[in-house]
């Protein structure tokens, strides 16, 4: 497809004189608006202004530019269809092969701390209608809608005048692209300016590819790695990459953002040690050092080959205490000089550093895909309802109650169904994805003897993230010395599961709020 005639409007000009020096070369006739044609004339390149073809002045200021039939049609028209360019010839209107637009820059003012008056003065009208003119006329028009793309142009033009067929099919999908992601940015912002925070119809969402990963969950599935852009709170997607070895994997991700958000609960000096999806261990103390140590204790098995994710400085002490045992990934809020010399050498471990870690999150919506769909829902930000209520005849101490609410900070974010054993400070056994609450309970209990010792789980509590639905649950609780037990309640055998406590002198409480981890 040869090149005759093109038209130059961008926002960006970003090499566009280079570009236009090599179209001139090729004796290429070039149509511009306002900003790129004066850049154009300095530059000492010919070029005709727009309004010379509409026969019609660029008006309201700037907002009517190439919107003209004039315009459009010399995109639109079908080259092989003889109808097509009759009308133009009876109507003196030359064909545009070449289309090279960029839009204004709606998402980067809508991102700062402009008015809403200003962001809506960066909406472009005649660009995307221009893009998908060119786009849809591929066949006989090359679009351009990145900088990025100029040397291709360049290129093919200088071997031999035309852009070929494959290229124009790979612009026109580009352009497709970057329309609809433009057009899905206004529409979030508008949806948030006017307070429909809903379910629409359609949902309509943009994602950013940060990067492409080694591969998916298994080694024969390929994977990427994208991000909201409207998502402003810290996150595994928003840390700093400060040390990669073998590239962050699908997994390494997934388990980061677990570790994230767990540790995110605690505002007291915290360590948390996740393996595949599951906290293994958390504990909490006044120096971070010891917090990793009675972290990584709870299974120091698990431990091996999972995440660390920590709420304050990473010391050169803290460094060598994590490198007693093999980490995929370190997570906190800063790194020491010295630490990361310490790290030095560890050819694979990688390194997120995130200073946002310890901030409360704020409400979002989270996304998971089945097949042929997508599951919508509010995150789970909540830990209670409305405190806590005690339901038998003994209440708990405040030492139990601390030791409740630290296990049930835990029990949210293992999967279900989850059982934490826990003191006030750290946990002491987990149990994650039974099909029996039961075998949850016997899974978190074997841990803690193997680990802990086997007194350790006397005078400890027991965190359910769903209710008992039977007392089978309490009546092994008891027999480990369980004191205290937090759970949702909700059960149709809520006053048999109560009696059970009664019997065995437990003091359980219910929160009405439920954490199901799927």
């Amino acid at each position: 497809m040869k090149i005759s005639r093109a038209l130059l409007s961008v926002h960006d000009k970003k090499g566009i004189v280079e570009l236009a020096k090599a179209l001139a070369r090729q004796h290429i006739e070039m149509v511009s608006t306002g900003g790129t044609a004066q850049a154009l004339k300095r530059a000492g390149i010919p070029v005709t202004d727009i309004s010379q073809v509409t026969k019609f002045p660029e008006m309201l200021d700037g907002r009517i530019k190439t919107l003209h039939p004039r315009i459009h049609a010399a995109v639109l028209a079908d080259r092989r269809n003889a109808k097509h360019m009759q009308e133009l010839k009876r109507q003196d209107i030359l064909p545009i092969d070449l289309v090279v637009v960029n839009l204004y820059p709606f998402e980067e003012t809508a991102g700062k701390k402009h008015t809403p008056t200003e962001a809506t003065e960066q909406i472009d009208i005649g660009g995307p209608a221009l893009l998908r003119a060119a786009a849809k006329n591929h066949e006989n028009v090359a679009v351009v809608c990145n900088p990025a793309q100029y040397d291709t142009i360049k290129r093919e033009l200088l071997e031999g005048k035309a852009i070929s067929e494959k290229t124009r099919q790979r612009l026109a999908l580009e352009a497709w692209e970057h329309v609809a992601h433009y057009d899905v940015v206004i529409e979030n912002y508008f949806r948030r300016r006017f307070g429909k925070d809903d379910f629409p119809k359609h949902l309509n969402q943009s994602w950013e590819k940060i990067r492409n990963l080694r591969y998916g969950e298994n080694r024969h599935q390929q994977g990427a790695l994208y991000r909201d852009p409207g998502f402003v709170s810290e996150s595994v997607v928003t840390a700093r990459l400060l040390k990669e070895g073998k590239k962050l994997s699908y997994n390494n991700i997934l388990d980061g953002n677990a570790a994230i958000e767990l540790i995110k609960e605690f505002e007291e000096p915290t360590a948390a040690v996740i393996k595949h999806n599951n906290p293994s261990g958390v504990a909490s103390d006044a120096k971070i050092l010891e917090a990793y140590k009675q972290a990584r204790s709870v299974d120091p098995e698990a431990a091996f080959g999972g995440i660390v994710a920590v709420n304050r400085e990473v010391d050169g002490g803290v460094a060598r205490e994590i490198l007693h045992t093999f980490v995929e990934v370190v997570i906190a809020p800063r790194f020491t000089p010295e630490a990361m010399k310490v790290f030095e050498g560890r050819k694979n471990l990688r390194l997120l550093e995130l200073p946002g870690i310890g901030k409360k999150r704020k409400a979002y919506r989270e996304y998971r895909s089945v097949v042929g769909g997508l599951l919508v829902q509010d995150a789970n930000t909540q830990l209670l309802a409305d405190g806590l209520k005690v339901v038998t005849q003994r209440k708990p101490t405040d030492k139990e109650r601390a030791a409740m609410l630290y296990a049930w900070k835990i029990v949210k974010y293992v999967k279900s169904n989850a059982i934490v054993f826990a003191k006030e400070n750290r946990a002491i056994g987990i149990g994650a994805g039974q099909m029996k609450r039961v075998d949850a309970a016997k899974l978190a209990a074997t841990i803690a003897r193997d680990y802990s010792g086997p007194d350790s789980l006397k005078g400890c509590a027991m965190a359910s993230d769903a209710f008992f639905p039977f007392r089978d649950g309490i009546d092994f609780a008891a027999k480990l010395g369980v004191t205290a037990i937090i759970q949702p309640g909700g059960s149709i055998k809520d006053k048999e599961v109560i009696a059970a406590a009664d019997e065995h002198g437990i003091a359980m409480v219910f929160t009405g709020t439920r954490h199901f981890r799927h």
